[in-house]
């Protein structure tokens, strides 16, 4: 499609989104009751001898020619930490090459439970934009999957991103995620944080990480999901004897952290087809000389906008929020990075922690120093635009408390569940959708057509 058709295309969804969307809090309501837990029952373990489950995929270096394969058994046997792959063929006359990747084997205990083995393979050297098969496990427990590799890096590549946050395992979770499953457009999951929510359960119930590994597996086995992590992946409990925070969550998702120079899964980046993604931790220490800090600084230095023209970060707790849950909890984040931001023209911050959804306009608030009382959020071209995607149905329920009146930030914004889309297109447009779960069906609720701040910094 060329230039000419995008440019008609984003001036249709620039009107609907005007008249529809354009400062509104949403009418639509949601029934603000917990959302109701799927049992554990509901996902048993896998039956047979030592059969792998909970498999899961995720970026395994930089650029996107690696991939770390995770998968748990309950006995650690010869082989069972194996991964075998190779390149899906046209034709059954053809004998695909086999090759093999060993993984590393952990388990851990929390509290009165101990873990099943957790094993994570990097397959490396991949070629772009191929399809390949997979299998975890030996003799009759062998289990088979697939994934697509993107495209090689570079600035015209279309490549479409799911997004979700706050998903849990309820049954409004599980409309979030096959929802989104059933588009078939979603080729890797951006997750704002928040997994299993084990840690609402008595004495962070590990069980709730097992069963979340299984719910998840139709999809995480299939497409990458890059992690944020969230406030419910601390799971730190000094009071039944587990002072290590995030012990199950760096356990059981590991990331390629290493390969962006980061010293810690917690804070990381990758980059896939047209984006650059910046993955922080909103729950490490982010102060002036801080690691997390040092690295940011450092990280954004390293953006090529020729090569990568989509600039994506991904926090937990929101810097833009206007529902009264978790109020300004970001806040101190927002004041040591938001300046860095702008002045390197990222394009989309998404965060989860509210249980709700919203979409900001491109505004910012970096103008204050202690005497000249600057302090109000003012339209900025060169800033990000604000999406909270806490919305996935997790068992707290929904946020459904809205500040009064709507602050001019705020673009779009409703108590209910979902996920979005990320279509980018090239290296100037991309169309972001949100898919509301409603009626067992997923609505398009909301859709902007975006402009590449590096590109195109045209007010969308």
């Amino acid at each position: 499609m060329n230039s000419i058709h995008f440019f008609l295309l984003s001036l249709v969804l620039l009107n609907i989104t005007t008249v529809i969307n354009g400062g509104m809090t949403s009418k639509y309501v949601r029934q603000a009751l917990p959302s109701i837990e799927m049992s554990l029952e509901t996902f048993p373990p896998s039956s047979g001898h030592n059969v792998p489950e909970q498999v899961h995929l995720t970026q395994g270096d930089h650029d996107g020619r690696a991939m770390i394969v995770s998968w748990v058994t309950p006995l650690n046997l010869a082989g069972t930490n194996v991964v075998t792959y190779w390149i899906a063929g046209n034709s059954s006359d053809v004998k695909p090459a086999k090759k093999k990747a060993h993984g590393s084997t952990s388990s851990y205990r929390f509290y009165d439970y101990t873990s099943g083995f957790l094993h994570h393979a990097t397959i490396k050297g991949l070629e772009y934009d191929t399809k390949y098969i997979y299998e975890v496990g030996t003799a009759k427990s062998v289990r088979q999957f697939h994934f697509t590799t993107p495209p090689k890096v570079g600035p015209d590549v279309p490549y479409t991103f799911g997004i979700i946050g706050d998903l849990g395992q309820t049954y409004a979770s599980n409309e979030t995620l096959y929802h989104y499953m059933s588009n078939p457009k979603g080729q890797a999951v951006l997750f704002a944080g928040d997994l299993s929510y084990a840690d609402d359960q008595p004495n962070h119930d590990q069980r709730k990480w097992d069963t979340w590994g299984r719910f998840m597996e139709p999809c995480a086995a299939y497409q990458p999901f890059i992690f944020a992590a969230g406030n419910h992946e601390i799971d730190f409990a000094p009071e039944i004897g587990e002072p290590h925070a995030f012990k199950p969550y760096m356990h059981r998702y590991p990331n390629s952290y290493k390969s962006s120079g980061s010293i810690s899964p917690l804070w990381y980046s990758v980059r896939r087809g047209p984006a650059h993604i910046i993955i922080l931790s909103s729950y490490s220490a982010y102060g002036k000389y801080t690691p997390q800090y040092l690295w940011l600084e450092q990280e954004l230095k390293n953006v090529n906008r020729e090569e990568t023209p989509w600039l994506i970060v991904i926090v937990h707790s929101p810097w833009y929020n206007s529902n009264n849950y978790h109020y300004m909890e970001g806040e101190s984040m927002r004041i040591a990075f938001e300046s860095w931001l702008v002045s390197s023209k990222v394009d989309l911050v998404l965060a989860g922690h509210v249980h709700a959804y919203e979409r900001s306009e491109r505004f910012s608030n970096i103008k204050y120093n202690i005497t000249n009382g600057l302090s109000t959020p003012v339209k900025d071209l060169n800033a990000p635009m604000y999406i909270t995607i806490g919305d996935g149905g997790n068992i707290e329920g929904i946020a459904n408390s809205y500040t009064d009146p709507q602050p001019s930030y705020s673009a779009y914004r409703e108590a209910s569940f979902g996920h979005a889309l990320l279509e980018i297109k090239n290296k100037t447009h991309a169309l972001y959708t949100w898919h509301r779960n409603q009626d067992n069906e997923p609505v398009a609720a909301d859709s902007i057509m975006l402009y590449n701040r590096y590109n195109l910094q045209t007010d969308e």
